[in-house]
């Protein structure tokens, strides 16, 4: 756990101190700081899914995996903890400011817990104790904190719980993932992982598209689930 932990720290100190850079900056070049972000993201993502070994497999768990996010309601779930969150701690004034807290919760939560850094960094916590991975991850977490909050403000903040719980359950499941976990599923899960974060890029940051980029998150789950399948045949 101590990775996870070090992680969510920085986020959170990242984050504060974005929230007190941000009041510096125009809106001119927060916005531009955002389109650099989006861009990143979408190069990063693009990169995730070359990874993939058999590109079928990461379609058949979008689209299965998008039928469950859409059946569980999952874009509205977590949107309604922004909203919550926002409404508990941030009291903004104005439908705007609301709306800039939970995209900044959505963004950074998902692109915090997507990426594969976040799993098998957490999977070497958990069997080994070695954080090395997580150190790295919380060092690339704490900048891109510091720039997203610096942008998008103190929803950004609220992203560090969920990479606590996120990060720290697969850390206490690590043992029993070992005898399961393959190089090839973790693959295609970086691969799924990367769409995910092609689509946070275009919607949530560049805002060329509105992507429910939350209701593909059981493609994850799926992507090796279906890798293992497959290897039984």
């Amino acid at each position: 756990m101590t990775g996870t932990l070090l992680n969510t720290g920085a986020i959170l100190v990242g984050g504060g101190l974005g929230l007190l850079l941000g009041s510096k900056l125009s809106a001119k070049l927060k916005q531009t700081l955002i389109t650099a972000l989006g861009l990143f993201t979408l190069v990063y993502g693009v990169s995730m899914f070359l990874k993939t070994q058999n590109s079928l497999i990461v379609l058949g768990a979008l689209v299965i995996g998008t039928l469950l996010g859409e059946w569980m309601h999952l874009e509205e779930g977590l949107t309604q903890l922004g909203a919550k969150l926002e409404h508990q701690f941030n009291h903004a004034n104005g439908s705007e400011q609301q709306e800039r807290f939970i995209k900044g919760f959505l963004a950074a939560s998902l692109i915090f817990c997507v990426g594969p850094m976040a799993i098998l960094g957490s999977i070497e916590d958990g069997l080994t104790g070695n954080f090395n991975t997580l150190a790295v991850k919380s060092i690339l977490d704490g900048l891109t904190s510091m720039a997203f909050a610096s942008s998008l403000g103190v929803g950004v903040l609220f992203s560090a719980p969920l990479v606590l719980i996120y990060q720290g359950a697969i850390t206490l499941l690590a043992a029993q993932m070992q005898t399961f976990t393959t190089a090839a599923m973790m693959n295609e899960l970086s691969a799924v992982g990367g769409v995910i974060l092609v689509g946070i890029a275009i919607s949530g940051l560049l805002e060329i598209k509105k992507i429910r980029t939350v209701s593909l998150l059981p493609a994850l789950i799926l992507a090796p689930l279906i890798v293992y399948i497959i290897s039984l045949f």
